[in-house]
């Protein structure tokens, strides 16, 4: 008898062991937003690097998201949730592309197309129709497709906290005036480039008028709870298993990540 009342009182301590476990990473559950940049076929490169994935690993990534039912959704969505204090489900992810290379219209757009998959892509206005960067035509098609949202990378792609405050504004609000005139559009959301970022240009960006900003690894928003310190994950070729993109992808991976300062 008093084994048996041993084994209740252990499975209980255990029941509530989980359960408080549950409790406890349910409210750490941060939306992974996984980064891109250039999409391209990394075999041709003299040179490989972190900012350059091949068609084949991003049609992985996806794949990897479509049978493992994830839930895409877009930068509007997520943001406006965070706003609200909603507690996102597992297995939700929004996907982002920086620089506005021309292989994301010619590479990426496609693919995104054939899974219904949203994402939002951070142009450089001033790029825009220069040598490997999309065209202006390009970018309206996107929009006009529904799945892509166009957000502003600043607009000549200048390190925000090393340039004077009246530049950093020009960079800022000059780069959404280009884009919404040309695509007709609202731009609701901004990249600081090389994620450089403090709570000055955090400021600049709000008074501008964006609902949110996104940045690389840098602050200390380690719960993406700050709209305007949105962190996101990088996924390249070396991203090639599912173990791999489970762990990114987990919504935990933040709480393990090496933190970078803000400017």
């Amino acid at each position: 008898m008093l084994k048996k009342k041993r084994l209740w009182v252990a499975l209980l301590l255990a029941a509530l062991l989980v359960g408080g476990l549950l409790l406890w990473t349910s409210q750490r559950y941060v939306v992974p937003i996984v980064m891109y940049h250039s999409i391209q076929d990394t075999a041709q490169l003299q040179l490989q690097n972190a900012v350059t994935t091949s068609p084949k690993f991003f049609r992985y990534h996806l794949d990897f998201l479509k049978k493992n039912k994830y839930n895409v959704i877009t930068v509007d969505e997520l943001v406006s949730g965070i706003q609200a204090g909603k507690h996102f489900p597992r297995r939700t992810v929004v996907i982002t592309f920086d620089d506005g290379f021309l292989d994301n219209y010619t590479q990426a757009f496609p693919i995104l197309k054939e899974y219904r998959y949203p994402a939002a892509m951070f142009v450089i206005a001033k790029y825009i129709g220069k040598k490997e960067h999309v065209r202006w035509n390009q970018v309206v098609e996107m929009v006009q497709s529904g799945l892509i949202t166009i957000g502003s990378h600043s607009y000549t792609h200048a390190y925000l906290p090393e340039i004077p405050p009246e530049q950093q504004s020009e960079e800022i609000v000059k780069s959404k005036e280009v884009l919404e005139a040309r695509i007709g559009r609202p731009v609701d959301y901004f990249t600081y480039p090389v994620g450089g970022f403090n709570a000055q240009i955090s400021e600049l960006t709000a008074q501008a008028g964006y609902k949110g900003a996104f940045t690389t690894n840098r602050g200390y928003n380690r719960y993406n709870k700050n709209v305007y310190a949105l962190k996101r994950i990088r996924l390249s070729d070396k991203d090639n298993s599912d173990t791999i993109l489970w762990f990114k992808l987990s919504g935990f991976y933040n709480l393990f990540r090496s933190e970078k300062p803000s400017e």
